[in-house]
């Protein structure tokens, strides 16, 4: 079984900021493969379906963002889910606004959420999707962008990028990682070359 694991902060208030990018791309699995996300499960509200044929736990750790490995590590024992099959999507204030980038490991690159599933799991050999949400110009505080309310220009072009991203997620469960980041890997649109 493949658990995907959307990364954000539960509560109304953060639905709609650049932090939940993981949770909004869940949740467009879920709607896509008739997927309910509702079941309580080691902190976390998850889903059960199958994408492409394949077995998947759609999962959003109800942790908040800092302690979101000590949801993920639970689930994965309860389920047997090994490691390879573990894909984590979230948001990246290191890439523009609409970038995608995949990766099957690394640091967390200061991201709090990713840096807790690290150091939880004791690897950092991770399959993750990293959704770009900086904006293009110089930022004060990036926590209270990433924590504030996304702006109108980007919740125009918010469904595109979720499909985007979603379809990565797919990508990688149906074809493998690969093919995927082949595929998918992205600098924001507009850019000419893709990011190596």
């Amino acid at each position: 079984m493949f658990l995907v694991a959307g990364l954000g902060n539960p509560g109304e208030e953060y639905a709609l900021t650049p932090h939940n990018m993981g949770f909004l791309t869940v949740d467009r699995l879920a709607e896509r493969h008739g997927i309910r996300i509702t079941r309580k499960d080691s902190k976390a509200l998850v889903g059960l379906g199958e994408i492409d044929g394949a077995p998947v736990m759609l999962a959003k750790p109800q942790t908040f963002m800092n302690l979101s490995g000590t949801s993920l590590v639970p689930l994965m024992e309860k389920h047997s889910v090994e490691l390879g099959r573990l894909v984590v999507v979230y948001d990246e204030l290191d890439l523009d606004w609409k970038a995608l980038r995949i990766k099957t490991k690394g640091s967390a690159a200061g991201h709090n959420g990713m840096k807790s599933v690290i150091g939880s799991l004791g690897t950092s050999e991770i399959v993750r999707v990293r959704l770009g949400v900086h904006p293009g110009h110089p930022l004060k505080g990036g926590t209270d962008y990433l924590l504030a309310p996304m702006k109108r220009s980007q919740r125009t072009e918010l469904d595109e990028f979720i499909d985007y991203a979603a379809d990565a997620v797919r990508a990688i469960i149906a074809g493998g990682v690969e093919k995927a980041m082949t595929k998918y890997n992205r600098r924001a649109p507009g850019l000419n070359e893709e990011e190596a």
